[in-house]
């Protein structure tokens, strides 16, 4: 018998183009099939050499993007935009009501697994990422094996490989919990029942950080480093402060992340893959691509419905709008601090219900500089594109609300530039700006909710403080606009933040650090997932939903059932491994 290995279609990662393996085996007998069929390779004649295996794993990489077919993709954005911001107290679904209608049960929290056409899908596009991570894997054995590959060639590969297996299982651990765990000697549907998925998830990651060189083999690729701080993130999503502590602590000392000097270089695609950038989806566009399959099409809906944002013509979709709650955690006091407790009692001044026509003062109170580079407001430049308008952008601002994200939109300087804005996709929210996964801002605020928690030193506070500090920089306000549409060398609004210096007590600390992670990673895809892993998600989502629901009719009787701290696993997903897979306990 021989194995077939049936050849998948091309891809692209930054500027290469390969050929990929998929995961499929089919096995004829020698008698009746001696050379390969048309369009397929047999394992017998392939040299699993380093450039074999190195496109084994950029197919591997090729998948971080979650976009399986570019048929919908936004269901499986790398972003979780959807299952990690929508479904949390940062952000609306936006648009009209009905369209794209299993969002609204996500943020409805009505989600059922016979919603397989996003769960299922979601499942599809990660568990990929993981087959292809086996055959990288296992390419790299059989390389060694063979003697095609040398020990440290094979090692290093492996390595990349466990890496890239690891991220996809963490994706799937947060979303569902219970998972499979599926290495590359898996042939057969595994059970997802009592599964130790965090230590095998630690193996491949320590894995990584023993065999992988303190340098990437490619932008965006895996390195020890980057490995460590996965690890890092591991143990903090199981609240492993003791586990996770010194590894931070090394990455903070050791390590060659710094935060760069402008916060809004994060979400910009001229600045990405920056000193900050630790762990990113490496979107390009103009690489040769059909579509521009490689930028970011999860993002597609996501620009102001109607508006010349990104065309000459109106954008799409009017999708992921912020709320309300996300705008008013931005307001300061007087001094520059956040209202940990406060802030939602006064709602930042907005255009609910104004028309474009009438007259409209932005809020003047104190605000936070970040919310003006994540958040599109009535009143404010977006991202070069012009003052926001206000209700003239918003597809139906009675069920969206008054605000948009900035995050995904590339400035208007940008448009037309062939690297940034892609030419040949339908969507001009498409484009070239990475998906961040771990920002090192993370880092140092993962550390000062440990020193908070455990009555720690400062209780974090000077860590808190290297955040703030970046997001002080006048350089970076967004600034109004003159006659010309030009920047002024005036601030947009009235931008105050400050240090903390010290907190008054361990309460405040903790308070403190988990309001700036809220800030600091808004829209970003965190916030869902980062209110379960520290078991606050029921509380602070009902908080939410009770205020919320009186604004949007939508969101009203609303309420947040303890169930959905993970996601229903598609039923055609328990279907096909035959009931080897369970459902999640109350769906």
């Amino acid at each position: 018998m021989i194995k077939i290995y049936k050849l998948s279609k091309i891809r692209t990662i930054k500027v290469m183009t390969v050929l990929l393996l998929a995961g499929t085996i089919f096995q004829a007998c020698k008698d009746e099939l001696e050379i390969p069929l048309q369009g397929q390779l047999s394992e017998d004649v392939i040299v699993f050499d380093s450039s074999w295996v190195s496109s084994q794993l950029t197919a591997a990489y090729g998948m971080l993007d979650l976009n399986v077919s570019t048929s919908d993709p936004w269901r499986s954005d790398p972003s979780h935009w959807i299952y990690g911001e929508v479904s949390s107290d940062n952000a609306y679904k936006g648009s009209d009501p009905g369209d794209q209608p299993i969002i609204d049960n996500i943020e409805a929290y009505r989600a059922l697994a016979t919603e397989n056409s996003y769960y299922g899908f979601l499942w599809n596009a990660i568990f990929e990422g993981v087959a292809r991570s086996n055959e990288a894997i296992r390419g790299a054995q059989t390389g060694l094996e063979r003697g095609e590959l040398t020990a440290a060639e094979a090692a290093q590969f492996e390595a990349e490989g466990r890496f890239l297996r690891a991220h996809y299982h963490f994706e799937a651990k947060k979303i569902w919990g219970k998972i499979p765990y599926i290495d590359e000697t898996i042939t057969e549907s595994q059970t997802n029942e009592n599964v130790d998925s965090w230590a095998l998830i630690e193996a491949d990651f320590q894995y990584a950080i023993d065999n992988l060189p303190e340098t990437s083999r490619f932008v965006g690729a895996a390195n020890s480093w980057t490995a460590t701080a996965y690890l890092a993130k591991a143990h903090m999503y199981q609240l492993d402060y003791a586990a996770a502590s010194p590894i931070l602590d090394n990455v903070i000392n050791g390590g060659p992340y710094s935060l760069t000097m402008k916060y809004s270089d994060n979400f910009n695609a001229a600045t990405k893959n920056s000193s900050e950038s630790i762990f990113a989806v490496q979107h390009t566009v103009s690489d040769g691509a059909a579509n521009d399959d490689n930028g970011t099409w999860g993002q597609a809906l996501n620009f102001p419905q109607g508006a010349p944002v990104g065309t000459t013509g109106g954008a799409c979709c009017g999708f992921f709008q912020p709320s309300q709650n996300l705008v008013n955690a931005y307001k300061t006091d007087a001094s520059g601090l956040p209202l940990l407790d406060t802030f939602n009692d006064v709602d930042v001044t907005n255009d609910d219900g104004i028309p474009a026509e009438d007259p409209f003062t932005p809020f003047t109170g104190e605000l936070d500089p970040r919310l003006d580079w994540k958040v599109g407001r009535r009143g404010i430049d977006f991202n070069g594109w012009g003052i926001m308008p206000g209700q003239s952008w918003i597809r139906n601002p009675a069920n969206g609300g008054p605000y948009l994200q900035k995050v995904s939109v590339f400035r208007a300087s940008q448009f037309n530039d062939p690297s940034i804005d892609a030419p040949s996709a339908w969507a001009p929210a498409v484009s070239a700006i990475n998906t961040n996964i771990i920002r090192f801002a993370e880092i140092l605020l993962w550390r000062a909710e440990i020193m908070a928690a455990n009555g720690e030193g400062d209780l974090g506070a000077a860590l808190v403080d290297r955040v703030r500090m970046r997001a002080a920089n006048p350089e970076d306000f967004v600034r109004t606009l003159d006659v010309d549409g030009n920047p002024t060398a005036t601030p947009a609004a009235n931008y105050v933040i400050s240090t903390y210096g010290t907190f008054t007590d361990q309460a405040q600390a903790i308070r403190a650090v988990a309001h700036e992670y809220r800030i600091e990673t808004a829209l970003e895809g965190h916030r869902f997932f980062d209110l379960v892993r520290r078991g606050e998600a029921v509380n602070t989502i009902n908080t939410y939903l009770a205020v919320e629901g009186t604004k949007r009719t939508h969101l009203s009787g609303v309420t947040f059932p303890a169930r959905s701290v993970v996601y229903p696993i598609a039923q055609s997903v328990i279907d096909v491994s035959g009931g080897v897979i369970m459902q999640n306990d109350g769906y």
